[in-house]
């Protein structure tokens, strides 16, 4: 699940990139509205958090813009403007939700997820290969109807591999993708997490799906 953060208070940015990188989720910044827009425009995601208050462009604006150019995407709107008609303003604007600073994490972490469950479509629900299902919205993984207990690393790298299957996933990618950043050779975090993930999904079964591929990464594939 990919975020949006349009939000310009560096506080914020920084704890709501912890919080929800730790439950799984990919995050891009903006921290302004005009680069906001931009990246809402341009690029696709599950859900945009958005603040009303911005440099260049505020969030009123930038939501205004985003539904004239037909992008349907889910926004949530994070402010400190809390009175009743800019709640009601927000909503009429076309918000999906609006919750005001200060505010509990546990509280934004469950409206993220009823959003993302009211916006869903069944067909893009569920993941599943080689009696691997993964419930996106429910966070679930079961193998041969055996629930999984995973990480919130360890499910966003499954997805990756269930996203790819039978495609050779480099270390580069996998770590762009699933931490954020530009792998370091001189690290072993990617082969650690893949380990630690067939421990998982692999170890307890008799047919291993995750295999390496020498010198170039790994793969999702059934050998069967």
């Amino acid at each position: 699940m990919k975020i949006l953060l349009v939000e310009d208070e560096a506080k914020t940015v920084t704890f709501l990139k912890k919080g929800l990188s730790e439950n799984g989720f990919v995050l891009d910044v903006a921290q302004d509205g005009e680069t906001g827009l931009h990246l809402a425009t341009e690029l696709s995601y599950d859900l945009v958090i958005l603040d009303v208050l911005l440099p260049e462009r505020d969030g009123w604006d930038v939501l205004q813009k985003l539904r004239e150019r037909d992008r349907n995407m889910p926004v949530l709107f994070l402010t400190a403007r809390d009175s009743v008609p800019d709640r009601v303003r927000g909503l009429k604007a076309g918000a999906d939700d609006y919750l005001v600073k200060p505010f509990a994490f546990s509280e934004l972490l469950a409206r993220i997820w009823t959003i993302l469950r009211r916006n869903a479509k069944r067909d893009n629900e569920f993941l599943r290969f080689a009696g691997l299902e993964m419930d996106l919205l429910r966070r679930t993984v079961f193998r041969d109807t055996k629930r999984l207990d995973l990480t919130a690393k360890e499910f966003l790298l499954l997805e990756l591999f269930l996203q790819h299957p039978q495609e050779v996933l480099s270390r580069t990618f996998i770590a762009e993708r699933v931490w954020d950043m530009n792998f370091d050779s001189d690290t072993n975090t990617v082969d650690v997490a893949v380990r630690r993930l067939r421990k998982k999904a692999d170890d307890p079964f008799p047919q291993k799906l995750i295999h390496t591929i020498r010198g170039m990464g790994y793969i999702l594939e059934d050998r069967s």
